[in-house]
């Protein structure tokens, strides 16, 4: 049976080290007049710099692809005064806004992989890394992020780590869209310090 193509970033599913994922996130800001919007779920990087207070570390989008490291997920924002139905970080919003995200490099995380290839239960601890095919959707505000299906293999400088196939009865691996458990293998908590995360077997 064929999976229904519905995109939904980097979904917080399970902690590695056996326990609940207890909800745990780190506060950050959204620099004023950012220029990229961010969705639900979205994968985002440390930028190096925080808001006025040195509270909260600002954060931006992760870019997808190979090498390119991610901080956490965002998972909700503070609510825009001026725009309270706006579920997302709007780009070149004028106010400055927080966001909510999953910092933990031990979190995993489900994800859909695209619809170019099939990706077989022979990928499961191979690497990975993410694809933006499609936006992310203003009225949900949630992620249109992917696994990139063509990139499965043993590469530490990928994204991600596969751990295994969502345990659903209509995740069907044996076609394209399937749902994923992933860990970020490329996490500015979790570094090597040579450049690549973990490598796939």
């Amino acid at each position: 049976m064929a999976n229904a193509d519905t995109p939904f970033g980097l979904r917080p599913a399970a902690h590695l080290m056996g326990i609940p994922w207890n909800g745990a996130l780190r506060e950050c800001n959204i620099a004023t007049t950012y220029g990229t919007s961010i969705f639900l779920q979205d994968a985002v990087l440390i930028q190096g710099s925080s808001d006025a207070t040195g509270r909260y570390p600002t954060i931006g989008a992760a870019a997808a692809g190979d090498g390119a490291f991610i901080s956490g997920v965002a998972v909700s924002f503070a609510a825009n005064p001026a725009a309270l139905d706006s579920l997302y970080w709007v780009a070149s919003t004028v106010a400055t806004r927080n966001a909510h995200v999953v910092m933990d490099p031990y979190v995993i995380f489900a994800i859909q992989a695209d619809s170019v290839a099939v990706v077989a239960n022979t990928s499961v601890g191979l690497n990975a890394n993410l694809i933006l095919t499609h936006a992310g959707v203003a009225i949900t505000g949630i992620s249109g992020m992917e696994l990139n299906s063509s990139t499965v293999a043993a590469n530490a400088s990928y994204q991600l780590l596969i751990l295994g196939a969502v345990p659903d009865p209509a995740n069907d691996i044996a076609t394209v869209n399937s749902k994923w458990h992933v860990m970020i293998n490329l996490h500015t908590l979790r570094s090597t310090g040579d450049g690549d995360g973990s490598l796939g077997v």
